[in-house]
């Protein structure tokens, strides 16, 4: 036993040596110039010794005041970070938060110093503390890193549970920056991404317009902007004036076009995305973007000639790895499939999704190549393969249920998709996609109660849920009825997801509804231009037709048509007012 435990203390000796010689080897004495050779004497290297033999020991208390000892007396970066680091590994913040005080009192021109004295008063919730070392922090130099710096801020605040009070910090911090030109544009954006977190928009706004009026070709202002633009569309000039400038950064434009598809405004993204590949042919994502973007707007062709662009240049593209490269070419490969599935040419889809080779994308490829026997009038074949793919999740047993009732749908098989969606919502109770798509069932099988009851359910569950708003709205006026109802309903919508033109083109409809011609008008042709729909082409071209407009309602409906030319609701308005195209 005696020999066993010498052993352990020859062990713990050996470590802390090691220990020792590793500080010993990061030491630098401050003054360099007053020592020539080395910092470290024999006092010095027999206290790093015991400080690391404490730590072995299980002693971080000890070890802790050792090595701050330490560092104080030699005004070193390396010991006062060790401290540090032994107070943090011991879950000791309080002890951590004062040896980075005395770090920075010993050297005040430290980065590293007010860096970990910020990192840890945030880990500590003490966020009132901040404002003096965060100034401080700005302030030092190198004079070339402020800017970041100063970008860095709201980022400190990201899990703050007061945002007011966060913001309200940054601005104290901030304020001795907004008016100076060097920094007064990263201080605005800084402040106003603050702001803008903390829920005060119009404040933000004012901001970042701001920083950009400071410099217009500044790109912080501009991809802040973008990010807001999904609650205020006002901000989009910002945008649309820094892409009209020289040098212009890709970032930004392809920014614009997610944003601009995300509100649904497909030919506008498409309109950026060509400009992003006329100057840079090479960057394939914004021709796999491209291609799905003409998908959405049915112009396979335009699709197919994107999408190919994308496979030529996916395989020599370095900027991604391999496993992002792949699945790009896998998706790729699926919307081929739907492109040509789009101009029925059935062998030619099918002839894709055999190139794809993806276990984790086998039951979408299951589901395009029941939509392709379904298209052929083999509906009771595209229900079997569907049921027959594999389910390794309860996601995956959601998801077979809902493509069999989107298959259905798309055959107008209402009452047979309304008896697997109400399997569905059994099996998965409350999943608002189900309640949702069970309501467009119900309209289609004029059960209007069962449509209003589950859209409500919707909107109990999941208030901003704006696809149900705009459903009972939109299903209000389409029937005439409870409009000024319907126009709330609308309008609440609109505000939940600003610009989107389905939406828009519900309002346009409630508007004509009610006799507002003028308004209805303007928001239909808002809709159009953002997404020449056949559905909002049907509608504006009726407005368009009952104003004596007759050649642009006709030439709307002709393009509608183009696009889709099964359109129910285009094909019912023709109908209703006798127009021969």
């Amino acid at each position: 036993m005696p020999c066993r435990q010498s052993r352990t203390r020859t062990s713990r000796l050996l470590v802390g040596l090691a220990a020792a010689l590793c500080l010993a080897s990061a030491y630098r004495p401050s003054d360099a110039a007053a020592v020539q050779n080395s910092g470290l004497d024999a006092p010095l290297f027999y206290q790093l010794l015991i400080g690391e033999l404490e730590l072995q020991a299980g002693q971080p208390g000890t070890a802790f005041q050792v090595m701050l000892e330490a560092a104080r007396r030699t005004r070193d970066e390396a010991l006062f970070r060790r401290a540090v680091e032994i107070a943090l590994n011991a879950r000791a913040g309080e002890d951590a938060l004062a040896a980075t005080r005395a770090w920075r009192k010993a050297l005040p021109e430290s980065l590293d110093a007010h860096r970990y004295l910020v990192q840890l008063l945030v880990m500590l919730d003490r966020d009132q503390e901040l404002v003096e070392p965060l100034g401080s922090l700005i302030a030092l130099p190198p004079d070339e890193e402020r800017g970041a710096r100063i970008a860095s801020l709201p980022r400190l605040f990201a899990r703050s549970k007061d945002k007011q009070e966060a913001a309200r910090i940054v601005e104290q911090v901030l304020r001795p920056w907004l008016e100076r030109p060097a920094e007064g544009v990263a201080a605005h954006t800084a402040l106003a991404r603050a702001w803008f977190a903390a829920g005060e928009s119009a404040r933000a706004k004012a901001l970042v317009e701001r920083a950009h009026r400071l410099d217009p070709q500044a790109e912080g202002p501009v991809l802040l902007a973008l990010e807001m633009l999904a609650t205020d569309a006002s901000l989009e000039s910002i945008v649309t004036a820094y892409l009209a400038t020289p040098g212009a950064k890709m970032a930004v434009r392809l920014g614009y076009a997610r944003a601009l598809t995300s509100a649904q405004r497909y030919i506008d993204a498409v309109a950026q995305l060509e400009i992003a590949t006329s100057a840079e042919p090479e960057f394939a994502p914004a021709w796999l973007s491209m291609g799905a973007l003409y998908l959405e707007l049915r112009q396979p062709t335009d699709a197919e000639r994107a999408l190919e662009r994308y496979l030529e240049g996916a395989s020599s593209d370095t900027s991604v790895d391999e496993e992002a490269r792949n699945r790009g070419i896998t998706q790729a490969h699926l919307m081929l499939a739907q492109a040509a599935e789009q101009r029925r040419d059935f062998r030619a889809a099918e002839a894709w999704l055999a190139k794809i080779d993806d276990p984790q994308r086998a039951l979408e490829v299951q589901n395009r190549r029941a939509s392709l026997l379904a298209r052929q009038g083999r509906l009771q074949e595209a229900r079997e393969l569907l049921r027959a793919a594999p389910e390794h999740s309860e996601g995956d047993a959601r998801a077979k249920l809902l493509a069999e009732a989107q298959l259905l749908r798309e055959q107008k098989q209402w009452l047979e998709a309304h008896t697997v969606l109400q399997q569905a919502i059994e099996r998965f109770s409350g999943d608002v996609d189900l309640l949702y798509e069970q309501a467009m069932v119900a309209e289609k099988l004029d059960r209007m109660d069962e449509m209003e009851s589950l859209l409500r359910e919707v909107i109990r569950i999941k208030p901003d849920h704006h696809h149900a708003y705009n459903a009972l709205g939109y299903s209000l006026a389409d029937r005439n009825v409870r409009l000024e109802e319907a126009r709330d309903l609308i309008k609440k919508a609109l505000s939940l997801s600003p610009g989107e033109p389905f939406i828009t083109d519900s309002l346009g409809w409630v508007e004509f509804r009610m006799g507002n011609r003028d308004d209805a008008l303007r928001l239909l042709r808002e809709a159009y231009r953002a997404r020449p729909d056949p559905e909002i082409g049907a509608h504006l071209g009726e407005v368009l037709w009952v104003s004596d407009q007759r050649d642009e309602a006709r030439r709307v409906w002709r393009e509608s048509r183009e696009r889709d030319t099964n359109n129910e609701v285009l094909q019912e308005t023709l109908k209703r007012l006798r127009v021969d195209l």
